[in-house]
């Protein structure tokens, strides 16, 4: 069993549509490699800062990632039975390439809907004011079904008071 740590820069597009990790960015690596029958059983974990945008108000955002692995990585020679031969991740003399595993690893990882924090109430979804900065802001709509009966009421209160 060997312990390793590395920081690799990331790649471009790790990540989603709504947060990422940004290009070139470190990603810190701790990794434990046991060698095993069949090849090296790699377990490790990813850590890195992602950036994106939250998902109710579009603001900025900025968090750290931790994303847990594991891995076999098989000896050329060795025949993996009941498994894809594609789909099986192999050594190359020495080395392993860890790129695809911590790619799914971080995707995997990253919350589905970012927020910018706990309570982020968004945006109006009428006019698109951001509601954190003005919690009271709303739009007095009328129901259309209403809306004969409102105007009659609106004549009623403008007409002159003698007139009644």
């Amino acid at each position: 069993m060997k312990r390793v740590a590395r920081t690799v820069p990331a790649p471009a597009h790790f990540g989603n549509d709504v947060l990422q990790v940004p290009e070139g960015e470190d990603i810190a690596l701790e990794l434990r490699l046991e060698a095993v029958m069949e090849g090296v059983l790699v377990s490790g974990e990813a850590t890195a800062r992602v950036t994106g945008e939250c998902v109710r108000c579009l603001d900025p955002v900025e968090q750290r990632l931790d994303a847990d692995f594991q891995e076999l990585y098989v000896y050329p020679d060795v025949e993996v039975e009941g498994e894809d031969p594609d789909d099986v991740l192999r050594l190359h003399g020495d080395l392993l390439d860890l790129n695809q595993v911590l790619r799914d690893a971080v995707v995997l990882a990253l919350p589905l809907l970012p927020l910018c924090r706990d309570d982020c109430p968004g945006l109006c979804v009428e006019c698109g004011a951001r509601l954190a900065d003005d919690p009271e802001h709303d739009h007095a709509a009328t129901d259309p079904r209403w809306a004969a009966l409102h105007s009659m009421f609106d004549s009623a209160s403008s007409a002159d008071p003698q007139e009644k």
